[in-house]
């Protein structure tokens, strides 16, 4: 437990509030996927939101890009319990097929985003990580509170940023859809393994 910004909180308070939060504004009472792993990290990763698999076992980073995050930790030589793992959106986003009924994942909107940030920025402050490893666009906009940051621009590179250091990278998600993104992904982590000994 660390001193947060308004006293005394722990991430399960921080937890209830977002609940309450989602409850309130976005008039839903969706499973909240709220973060997992070692609450005093050096390192946390940030996703952009929780999908199917994410929703059903109340963990991120589970399903397919669990596999591409677990192989991410095996070359920086962690586990899953070594890290903070959380995502910028904590409840999933989703559109319904209006012929199957079905829901499937789609990308958080503006609102979901900007109603997450705070309790992100929160969380960041009471882990208190060295790095903080934002995974595609929108956890990398979120930190930066840039719109119009592009992870082809940022990925594989340190930044330092207040009182710790950012190292985007592509999401693992997006290394199963567009293969060629792979040895990208890949060198950067390698880059990543390098700039942890560093710091």
């Amino acid at each position: 437990m660390k001193f947060g910004g308004n006293g005394l909180i722990t991430l399960e308070d921080l937890k209830e509030e977002y609940i309450k939060l989602i409850e309130e504004e976005l008039k839903v009472n969706s499973k909240v996927v709220f973060g997992e792993g070692n609450e005093s990290a050096d390192v946390i990763l940030i996703g952009e939101a929780p999908g199917k698999t994410e929703e059903e076992l109340g963990k991120p980073f589970v399903g397919a890009s669990g596999k591409n995050l677990d192989e991410f930790l095996n070359i920086l030589k962690m586990k899953r319990e070594d890290i903070y793992i959380t995502n910028v959106v904590k409840i999933r986003p989703f559109k319904i097929n209006e012929k199957t009924g079905k829901k499937s994942n789609r990308t958080p909107n503006k609102k979901e985003i900007e109603l997450s940030i705070d309790t992100l920025e929160k969380q960041i402050h009471i882990v208190n990580p060295k790095i903080i490893v934002t995974l595609g666009n929108i956890p990398l906009r979120a930190i930066l509170r840039d719109d119009s940051a592009k992870i082809g621009n940022y990925h594989g590179k340190m930044i330092k940023c207040k009182d710790y250091y950012l190292f985007p990278l592509y999401h693992p998600a997006s290394i199963i859809y567009n293969r060629s993104l792979k040895e990208t992904y890949y060198n950067d982590v390698k880059e990543l393994k390098d700039a942890l000994t560093r710091i």
